[in-house]
Parts: C-alpha cells; structure tokens; sequence
C-alpha cells in the first residue's frame, strides 16, 4: 500500500533532524517543527537521510509507514524553503489590509472582519488599482497555512455565478448559467 514510504527523505545543508523518545525535531533557516511519531514506525537519521521502517505489512501500519513520511518530508521543506499561499479577493469592494498579525476583511457584509493571525505566520497585503487585491501567506508549517487558507475562504466562498468570494490565486472556479440561460 504504502510506496512512498519506502523513499528516503533528502537533508538539504542547513537543515538539522533529531530523533528522541518518538519525536522527531526539524530545524532549519525558516524555523522549527517537531512531530510524534507512532512507535510502530522506526526512524532512522544516517548520511544526510531519513528512512522510515515499518515491522510488517498489515494494512494500518503501511498507512501510517507513508503518513509519517510525507509529514516528515513536510517539515523538511517547511524549514528549508518554507510554504507560501496566495488568495484573491474577487469583488466589487473587496478589501484587505493587516496591521501586524491582525487582517482586516471587508468582503461586502455590514460589518468588517478582524482576524488575529498565528506569529508563525507571514502575512501581506496588495491592494493595488485595477486588480483585485491579494492575501499573501507565508509559514514552515504547511499544515498551520492551510488551515489558515482555509479559515479565510470559510467567510466567504467562491458563489459559481459570478465567482465573487476568497479564492487561491490560480483556482479555477465552475460556472452556472444563470436564470437568463433557463428561461426562453
């Protein structure tokens, strides 16, 4: 079940990992992130690479064997070179702007949207003439971002009718007809 478990996982220079009681700690030049490991899953750090061994073939250990790895591999890249999200605010009115860690939305409800954002994360704002503005996330933590990412887009979707809402920069968005398409 689990291939990419078997493949090992690269350190790039400048990047340290250790090992300890099941833990497993990644630093680098972007940060540091550690992750429990399940003690079914052995993990060994020799000559520059990481091997995640598992003691047999039974099916919830191969997942667990290609889960850990891809959450290791995760952190490797993380700390290396870091995640980076943008989203697109599409709308007349739509606006963003930070001050700090704290993001002020206004996405065309009566009131503005105040959102205090984690210190691991990088946030910028572009608000420039003639292009929708745009949210610009950066973090180690590939996981934290997208929860983030997503939390922002909870306050208001992509609708398939006009596409006005929070998208990420690139998404592409299914249309409807609308009512003058049905009607004849």
């Amino acid at each position: 079940m689990s291939r990419i478990g078997k493949l090992p996982i690269s350190i790039p220079s400048g990047v340290t990992v250790t090992s300890k009681d099941g833990v497993i700690t990644v630093k680098g030049p972007k940060g540091e992130l550690s992750q429990c490991v399940d003690p079914t899953i052995e993990v060994k750090v020799e000559n520059n690479q990481i091997e995640l061994t598992r003691p047999n073939d039974e099916k919830e250990t191969k997942a667990k064997h290609g889960l850990y790895r891809a959450l290791i591999n995760n952190m490797v890249k993380g700390v290396s070179e870091g995640y980076r999200k943008e989203l697109e605010l599409v709308g007349v009115g739509y606006r963003a702007q930070n001050q700090g860690q704290v993001l002020e939305l206004s996405l065309g409800y009566s009131h503005n949207i105040y959102v205090g954002l984690p210190d691991e994360i990088k946030i910028e704002t572009k608000n420039e003439r003639n292009q929708n503005p745009l949210i610009i996330l950066e973090c180690c933590d590939k996981q934290l971002l997208g929860q983030v990412c997503a939390k922002l887009r909870s306050f208001r979707k992509p609708e398939p009718y006009k596409g006005k809402g929070v998208k990420f920069v690139g998404e592409y968005i299914r249309r409807k007809a609308g009512k003058a398409a049905g009607a004849k």
